[in-house]
């Protein structure tokens, strides 16, 4: 069975595995802070290769920032790593062919092929973590745009700006659906800049915490409304490390009584918390 060495490349984490075309996990699985320089990184992605290489059929890199429609670079960087790091020459790391994909459009591969939506050939997938990623599965196949950087959850969902957006622009729906975008509304409700969403979540049994998750969530489902009239997918799946704070049932219900297309499902990701690199690994391998 051929296997692939996946490297999940983040802001503050690099995680490494070798992973097999039936999207398992066959090594342990390697954790290292992300460096502060170029240099650094490259040369720690040589050392995690240097010890796989041999074994495996492919490397693949599962990575911040969008990735070209040749699957080989970085088109630019995503503010949280250093500013060398689009100009990597991935290709260069390896003897096996290397493949490069975003971690958000793995993620939703992941999920296509092993986890929640699978055998369903539309779906969107939005990451709810710090700031919200997404991947869409178009007729089977990912849906990057003409140069690679579709998917990118910065589409409006008020015009009155209200709220700058970590982008640079007013009142993208990452700045309200992300867990940034809940201590936000956090603060706007309770009037205290010093609460958490850690607090939020902790005492969310109380009548003003039920308020503010409440506001998050009807933040959210405007964001899938758009998004089901846009793609008129088979579902929308939700995964990140807040998306277990969201009530699937709830925003699934609501967004079909408004949405214009056919009616989709709301489903939280199965694919586990390594679904960038399995995904990355799969895409490697062909496996469709």
């Amino acid at each position: 069975m051929k296997k692939a060495l996946a490297i999940d490349v983040g802001g503050t984490k690099i995680y490494g595995a070798v992973i097999d075309e039936k999207g398992e996990i066959k090594s342990e699985i390697e954790k290292h802070f992300t460096p502060k320089t170029f240099d650094e990184i490259i040369s720690l992605f040589k050392d995690i290769i240097s010890r796989y290489e041999n074994e495996v059929d492919a490397v693949a890199f599962a990575t911040c920032g969008a990735v070209n429609n040749t699957n080989d670079g970085i088109l630019g960087s995503t503010g949280n790593i250093v500013k060398e790091y689009p100009s990597a020459n991935f290709k260069s790391l390896s003897s096996k062919p290397v493949f490069v994909e975003n971690d958000a459009n793995a993620a939703a591969w992941a999920e296509h092929i092993t986890g929640a939506s699978k055998g369903m050939a539309y779906s969107v997938m939005l990451t709810l973590g710090t700031g919200v990623g997404g991947g869409i599965i178009l007729d089977n196949k990912i849906y990057k745009g003409k140069n690679g950087a579709a998917g990118e959850m910065h589409f409006k969902i008020r015009t009155d700006k209200h709220r700058k957006c970590t982008c640079g622009a007013w009142d993208c729906f990452e700045a309200y659906a992300s867990g940034t975008g809940l201590k936000k509304t956090a603060e706007e409700i309770t009037g205290n800049p010093e609460i958490t969403t850690y607090e939020v979540i902790e005492n969310r049994e109380r009548p003003v915490m039920q308020k503010i998750l409440k506001a998050w969530q009807d933040d959210i489902l405007t964001g899938i409304i758009s998004l089901a009239n846009i793609f008129d997918p088979d579902c929308i799946v939700l995964s990140g490390s807040m998306a277990e704070f969201a009530d699937i049932e709830y925003l699934e219900r609501e967004a079909n009584k408004e949405i214009v297309t056919t009616p989709f499902k709301v489903l939280r990701a199965s694919a586990g918390n390594y679904s960038g690199m399995i995904g990355a690994a799969l895409l490697a391998l062909g496996v469709k």
